[in-house]
């Protein structure tokens, strides 16, 4: 019932008082890694601070851990020197390919061929 001044603002009460969704977010479980950065060695301790700072923009506890791997690789830094020296390992964008023990031996010395040099 409309019967004064100010009129054209109608009460609706309690209609759409349920919450609506206004932003996307990601499920996160406990020890999930978050964020992952690759960066050269004199450029770690900046790497370092960069995530430090970023941990107020996430809610909860979160943990900087250096990994001892190289780069994105599942490869220790001393393993990847090694098989890098031996030819074992093509560097492939952002990331290696391996040589493998599996399939034709034409695939692999066409794609590896300074693992299979022999020296004279």
């Amino acid at each position: 019932m409309l019967s004064c001044a100010g009129a054209d603002r109608l009460q609706t009460g309690m209609r759409g008082a349920f919450g609506k969704p206004y932003d996307s977010v990601a499920r996160v479980n406990i020890g999930q890694i978050l964020l992952s950065v690759r960066t050269r060695d004199s450029n770690r301790a900046n790497a370092i601070e960069a995530l430090r700072r970023s941990q107020y923009k996430f809610p909860g506890r979160q943990k900087i851990i250096v990994s001892k791997n190289w780069g994105f690789t599942p490869l220790r830094r001393e393993e990847y020197i090694e098989k890098r020296k031996a030819g074992q390992v093509r560097i492939d964008g952002a990331y290696v390919q391996f040589l493998r023990n599996k399939g034709p031996l034409e695939y692999n010395m066409r794609r590896f061929p300074d693992a299979f040099k022999t020296e004279a």
